[in-house]
C-alpha cells in the first residue's frame, strides 16, 4: 500500500466514524446519514426536505458539530432580504448607527459549514445571493471579494407548510448536490425511544454530546479530489452513465410508463452535465466509503434519486404532480436502463 492508498484508507476509517457519532443522535436514519457524508467527501451542497420534527435540523446541526470548522447559520423568514446574510445594522451602546458583519462573513475564510434553516421561507433574492455563494463559494461585500474555500451549504425545509413559502428555483436546487428526503423511523422500538427517551427531548444537549470537530476541515478540499483521483470508472460503466443521462431526458425511449402518464410528453429537459458530474462524484464516494478503489452500477444506483430528481425538469402542466411523479420516474429510468 504506497502513501496516498494509506492515507485514503485512513480518512476513510475517519469518515465511517463521523457516521457512527452522528447516529448516536440521529436515530433511523442509516440511509440519510450515509448519503450526507458521502456529500461531505464529495464536497457538495445538501438540501434535505421532510415533514415538521422529523429531525432535519438535528441532524445537520450534528454533522455540522463533528465536521467542525466555523459555522454560521440563518433563518428563513418572509422579511429576510439579500444583505441580511452580510451585515446587520443596530444602534450601539453610545447611540450611534453601527454595521456589523452578517453570518455569511463574519468568519471569512474559515467558514466551513452554512446552515440555511427553512430555506422555502426565503424569498427568490435571498435564493439568488445564496446560489453564487454555492456555486463560486464567494461574495462581494464592504469593498472587497470574500471567499470560502471550505464552505458546505446545508439546507433544510419542511413540506407540509405552503402558507408564507417561496418555490426554489430550478437554477438554484441544481446548485444543491443532494436533495435528501428524510422520514419519519418506521421501527417500533426507535419510535418509542424517541417519544419516552428523554435523552433525545433536548436537541442543544443532544448535540453537545457529539464528539467536535472530528476532522481537519481545511484538508478537506484535498482528500476528495484524491478520492476522485483514485476510484476507477470502467468504460461500460460510462456509457450506462450516460444511457441514464439519456434516460432522464427521454423516458419513452427507453420504454419507461408511468400509470396515467405520456413519458413521451412529460419532460422538458433532463439531467444537466453538472448533474451527471455531481452523480459520478457520489458515486465514487459511495465506493470509496464502501472500501473499494473502482465503482460499480449499485454505486450510481444508490446515489441516482437523491442527485438528479430534483434536476429533472418537467413540462408545465406536470410539473405542479412532482412530488408524485419524480420517485416513479427515478426507479422507471433505473428498471429501464440495463445494467452492465
Amino acid at each position: 500500500m504506497d502513501r496516498s492508498d494509506a492515507l485514503l484508507q485512513d480518512w476513510r476509517e475517519r469518515a465511517l466514524a463521523i457516521e457512527r457519532e452522528v447516529s448516536t443522535a440521529v436515530m433511523g436514519q442509516a440511509r440519510v446519514i450515509r448519503l450526507v457524508n458521502t456529500a461531505v467527501f464529495a464536497r457538495g451542497h445538501v438540501l434535505l426536505q421532510g415533514d415538521v420534527g422529523v429531525g432535519k435540523t438535528t441532524l445537520l446541526r450534528a454533522f455540522a458539530r463533528v465536521l467542525g470548522g466555523a459555522y454560521a447559520r440563518t433563518e428563513g423568514t418572509i422579511d429576510l432580504m439579500p444583505n441580511d446574510l452580510i451585515y446587520y445594522t443596530y444602534i450601539s451602546a453610545e447611540g450611534r448607527p453601527a454595521v456589523d458583519p452578517g453570518p455569511l462573513i463574519e468568519h471569512g475564510e474559515d467558514l466551513a459549514i452554512f446552515f440555511f434553516n427553512e430555506i422555502n421561507r426565503a424569498r427568490p433574492q435571498v435564493h439568488s445571493l445564496l446560489l453564487r455563494v454555492m456555486a463560486e463559494r464567494s461574495v462581494s461585500a464592504f469593498n472587497r471579494e470574500w471567499r470560502f474555500p471550505h464552505l458546505q451549504v446545508f439546507a433544510d425545509r419542511n413540506r407540509v407548510e405552503r402558507e408564507e413559502t417561496f418555490e426554489i428555483a430550478s437554477a438554484a436546487r441544481d446548485r444543491f448536490m443532494m436533495e435528501v428526503t428524510i422520514e419519519t423511523p418506521a421501527d417500533e422500538d426507535q419510535r418509542r425511544a424517541l417519544m419516552f427517551d428523554p435523552r433525545y427531548h433536548d436537541t442543544d444537549a443532544l448535540v453537545a454530546s457529539l464528539a467536535g470537530g472530528m476532522l481537519a476541515y481545511r484538508e478537506l478540499n484535498d482528500i476528495a479530489a484524491q478520492i476522485q483521483r483514485s476510484v476507477q470508472t470502467s468504460e461500460r460503466l460510462q456509457q450506462y452513465a450516460l444511457e441514464l443521462w439519456r434516460a432522464t431526458a427521454a423516458p419513452a425511449d427507453y420504454g419507461v410508463k408511468l400509470s396515467g402518464l405520456d413519458t413521451a410528453q412529460l419532460m422538458l429537459a433532463g439531467a444537466s452535465p453538472r448533474g451527471m458530474s455531481m452523480l459520478l462524484r457520489a458515486a465514487r464516494v459511495t465506493a470509496w466509503l464502501e472500501g473499494r478503489d473502482y465503482a460499480t452500477p449499485e454505486d450510481l444506483q444508490a446515489v441516482f434519486d437523491v442527485t438528479i430528481a430534483h434536476r429533472l425538469c418537467f413540462q408545465p402542466v406536470y410539473e405542479m404532480r412532482r412530488p408524485e411523479i419524480a420517485a416513479p420516474l427515478i426507479a422507471g429510468i433505473l428498471g429501464s436502463v440495463a445494467a452492465p
